[in-house]
């Protein structure tokens, strides 16, 4: 059904800008979507100057709004550019903090970090950015809790990610904040691109590669997904692995930057999540069927991996009960 598309999603676009993560915002953000029935933001660009070179000249920007759009923007997406030294246009500064005065949502894709540090609006906060500038950006900004080896940081109201593909990551994460896991696994799909990849999952920083048998997790993960309404363990994860549990715990430390018992509880979170979105309103079923067990686990669990209780997330993105 049509979605409600009055969430407004603002994108500065500087000088040097990356035109990656500006082509994310607008596959993520901008297009209209057929298969969900509409449009789910309404999406502008914007830009200090009437015609803006993108990164390395490669073509330039215009026809876009003024920074007065941001002044409406419900989520502001900041600039990012490969130069991180060169400082930010006051006015794109002050743009920004209007924004986080008025209690927007401020997202920053890679060295968008930077320009959120450098607007002051992240002391205090948590953040991550791109690995090879995590200590150029403690040096200068030590205010800021920085988290260099995560895909994307959600600190509420100030998002960050990695690296340019994170951007996608991050992106889908707005949307199923925004509008559930239902909507989100069809945004990924039209993307052909993993439907959720967990923010505290580690950048693919650069390390030496080993000589050694594929030891992908990808076989035992995708069976898992398929038997998570048995009542499985990380015993039964690492015999499917043919490894001992310790090793199956490395494993997931270096591939996923979590531990086994977390990953299979996130995965059951998000069925029960998909459940209730379907319309399942028997709060019983729903751990039955995704192996938390319990209402009562399943309220548990749910509040601290989504922030929602059943019921509250029933509200915001179950179909109304037929009359």
């Amino acid at each position: 059904m049509p979605q409600d598309s009055s969430h407004r999603v603002v994108v500065i676009v500087d000088e040097n800008s990356n035109p990656f993560e500006l082509g994310c915002a607008t596959e993520v953000f901008g297009l209209h979507r057929p298969e969900i029935g509409g449009h789910l933001y309404d999406f502008r660009l914007c830009a200090p100057e009437p015609h803006t070179a993108m990164r390395d000249g490669f073509f330039t920007l215009t026809g876009v709004a003024d920074l007065a759009a941001t002044d409406t923007a419900d989520t502001l997406i900041v600039p990012n550019r490969p130069n991180v030294d060169a400082p930010r246009r006051p006015e794109v500064l002050d743009a920004i903090r209007r924004a986080h005065t008025r209690g927007a949502r401020l997202v920053g894709f890679c060295s968008g970090a930077f320009t959120l540090a450098e607007a002051g609006v992240l002391d205090g906060r948590r953040a991550t950015a791109h690995w090879q500038w995590a200590d150029d950006f403690r040096t200068r900004f030590p205010a800021v809790h920085l988290e260099p080896d995560v895909l994307f940081v959600d600190d509420g109201d100030i998002l960050t990610s990695a690296g340019s593909a994170a951007a996608l990551d991050l992106g889908l994460h707005l949307v199923r904040r925004d509008h559930g896991a239902q909507i989100a696994s069809s945004v990924s799909r039209r993307l052909v691109f993993a439907a959720h990849r967990d923010g505290g999952q580690r950048q693919f920083v650069e390390r030496p590669v080993p000589d050694l048998p594929d030891e992908s997790l990808a076989p035992v993960l995708a069976w898992a997904q398929h038997h998570l309404d048995t009542p499985l363990t990380v015993t039964d994860l690492a015999t499917r692995a043919a490894v001992s549990p310790a090793t199956l715990h490395r494993r997931f430390q270096a591939q996923l930057g979590t531990t086994p018992l977390a990953w299979l509880t996130g995965e059951r979170v998000t069925l029960a999540c998909r459940l209730i979105e379907l319309g399942e309103r028997r709060f019983d079923v729903v751990a039955r069927r995704t192996g938390l067990g319990t209402a009562a686990n399943l309220r548990a669990l749910m509040r601290r991996e989504t922030g929602l209780t059943p019921s509250d997330y029933r509200r915001r993105f179950s179909p109304a009960p037929a009359e």
